[in-house]
């Protein structure tokens, strides 16, 4: 089997990813890597503290490599930190990447030329499939997610906090994707079929936050110009408890 690690967000499209692939024969996911901002000490876009990080891992009872970045990371630091960090997952034998990227093929362009520099390859396992029918296999597996952040410009407050379930799928205007993929929402797995355990967890304050983009061109890492849609987010404070396991 190929040895590959898993680009770690804590949220459904990661874990489905990784559920799919424990099902094959061809890639073995022996480690998850998962950026944190050090001034915060969780996870940028989805606000996760690294304590429910940690714990995820331990129930998914694989390796976490954490990659520590800075709290206002510019795009040529943060290349060549992430560069540094490939180099030396290459060098402990991985030859592949994984990613639970669906559709955004600027972003899948932008991986790829990354890993290239370090001779590995990407994964998407989930490509290219249908977004409503994945979020029907994400629970009918028996997955349980929470959302952490939400996109203001797309949803209110209310979504945040909220389980993922049927009832929180019909919920979602007709222009927000079932799966969050253009960055409507952000969630956090906390069970799952694959989990030794449940991650325990209780619902913190919903806080609303604001984000500049930069104006450097040095910082774009995407051909395509950004609108300014996601520079508003509420978040769901998640707070660690103690675990039976």
């Amino acid at each position: 089997m190929k040895k590959a690690f898993l680009n770690w967000s804590s949220g459904k499209d990661a874990a489905f990813a990784l559920y799919l692939l424990q099902q094959g024969k061809e890639f073995s996911v022996e480690k998850l890597v998962t950026s944190v901002n050090t001034e915060t000490n969780r996870i940028s876009m989805h606000g996760l503290r690294k304590e429910l990080l940690q714990q995820q891992a331990k129930s998914l009872g694989i390796p976490l490599e954490i990659i520590e970045l800075p709290g206002n990371v510019s795009m040529p630091v943060y290349n060549e930190i992430m560069q540094q960090a490939t180099d030396y997952l290459r060098s402990q034998g991985f030859t592949h990447s994984v990613f639970g990227d669906i559709f955004l093929e600027d972003l899948r362009e932008y991986r790829e030329q990354q890993l290239q520099k370090a001779g590995l390859q990407a994964v998407f396992p989930l490509w290219k499939k249908d977004t409503s029918q994945l979020m029907k296999d994400f629970l009918k597996a028996g997955f349980r997610a929470i959302i952490v952040s939400v996109n203001v410009k797309v949803l209110d407050r209310s979504f945040c906090g909220r389980i993922i379930d049927q009832g929180f799928l019909a919920d979602l205007p007709p222009e927000v994707d079932p799966a969050g993929e253009n960055g409507e929402f952000h969630s956090f797995v906390y069970d799952g079929p694959n989990f030794k355990f449940p991650v325990p967890f209780r619902k913190g304050e919903i806080v609303e936050r604001s984000y500049q983009p930069s104006k450097s061109k040095d910082d774009e890492c995407f051909a395509e110009e950004r609108q300014s849609w996601d520079t508003r987010f509420w978040y769901c404070d998640l707070l660690p408890e103690k675990s039976n396991s």
